[in-house]
């Protein structure tokens, strides 16, 4: 079973390091700003919750226009792809280099596993910023350049089976914000952390 993007490829033969979200490219003036726009939203989604909070505020935080905030992030959902970007480069960059069993050098099996807690853990620590990122407008998970990156990595670990392309979306859909987030309260995270190990070794 190959454990990295070098072995047998499954669905489309894009290396997996190609689909990592690149740092953003700006002019100095354009950085600043936006650096100023996500610690204004980042603090104020924390102090108030991402719903209470409107992009008036956000703008006026940050001592930007609100023409300027709406042109670079488009809306709010947009602001918190943005938001979520760097944390997961981080997750994307222990997945490729990182010490095993989340990064090369384990089974298949050891780093599927790895990766659904790792995974968790980003989507509990940010889950309403990435509700809102994936239940923007229809189908809007899946046309995040991260959900390509994710559901690549899956289906590389899960190369044997019949059509491991279906069964990385079939994986990555129990782990969407918005089902998590209907099952939190009901079932408790030990529940559902349990239960994403339990799948993933009924599909090794």
């Amino acid at each position: 079973m190959p454990e990295d993007d070098t072995g047998p490829q499954s669905g489309s033969a894009m290396p997996l390091e190609l689909l990592r979200n690149p740092p953003p490219k700006e002019r100095a003036d354009a950085a600043r700003n936006r650096v100023a726009v996500l610690d204004a939203a980042a603090r104020l989604f924390a102090e108030h919750g991402v719903a209470a909070v409107s992009m008036d505020q956000i703008a006026a935080t940050a001592g930007v226009g609100k023409g300027t905030l709406f042109r670079r992030f488009g809306d709010k959902a947009g602001l918190a792809v943005a938001l979520l970007d760097a944390r997961e480069r981080v997750l994307q960059e222990a997945i490729l280099h990182g010490p095993p069993p989340l990064g090369p050098g384990a089974p298949s099996a050891e780093r599927l596993t790895a990766f659904i807690d790792a995974y968790l853990d980003y989507l509990l620590e940010h889950l309403d910023l990435v509700r809102m990122s994936e239940t923007a407008a229809p189908g809007a998970r899946y046309r995040i350049g991260a959900y390509r990156f994710w559901h690549r990595h899956v289906a590389i670990l899960l190369d044997g089976l019949p059509d491991p392309d279906h069964a990385a979306h079939v994986l990555l859909a129990t782990l969407a914000a918005e089902h998590v987030a209907a099952l939190l309260p009901e079932l408790g995270e030990p529940r559902i952390r349990a239960g994403l190990r339990r799948i993933a070794r009924q599909l090794r």
